[in-house]
């Protein structure tokens, strides 16, 4: 393995504190962002279903420059249920569950719960460590805690045409943070 010792380095702000390789690479330090990619969703989705699926157009896809990056994820999203029970959502990347509770006998795994038909954000931020260069996609799934029980996103249980009630818009944002 070679050694670079260098006494003092100069200009590098002006550089965004990269330094330029002779094969025209770069690296930076340790805890620099690489990348952003984040997604809004301004509009409504529900499910009567108590198991997760995907909210749509609540997805971002990012490809890591570096094996050893990791993967800070910030998403909130406003969820409400219809009724006296639970809603939940939870973060994956792929099919992969990440960022949620450990296995209790029947509890369901999560990453966030409500108990509110009005509605309220869920919010979270996990730094993942995929250790890929391939492309990865996070996203958010969400369940009604009963199946006769509507969730909602974006919007309040009842959702009239009045101004007691609101439309709101829910987030994923991904950043690649160097290793």
């Amino acid at each position: 393995m070679s050694k670079l010792a260098v006494g003092q380095l100069e200009g590098l702000a002006s550089e965004g504190y990269r330094i330029t390789v002779a094969s025209g690479s770069a690296f930076a330090p340790v805890g620099s962002i690489l990348q952003v990619v984040s997604t809004t969703k301004t509009d409504t989705s529900s499910t009567s279903s108590s198991t997760f699926s995907d909210v749509t157009g609540l997805s971002v896809s990012i490809t890591p420059s570096y094996s050893n990056s990791k993967i800070l994820v910030i998403f909130t999203c406003h969820v409400a249920t219809s009724a006296s029970t639970t809603a939940s959502i939870k973060l994956l990347r792929g099919s992969t569950d990440i960022f949620i509770g450990d296995a209790a006998g029947s509890r369901v795994r999560a990453s966030q719960t409500l108990y509110d038909s009005f509605g309220s954000t869920l919010s979270g931020c996990h730094l993942d460590s995929p250790a890929s260069t391939s492309a990865l996609t996070y996203k958010i799934q969400f369940r009604a805690g009963d199946s006769a029980v509507a969730t909602y996103i974006n919007r309040s249980s009842t959702d009239s045409d009045s101004g007691l009630y609101t439309r709101t818009a829910s987030s994923i944002t991904v950043l690649e943070v160097a290793g």
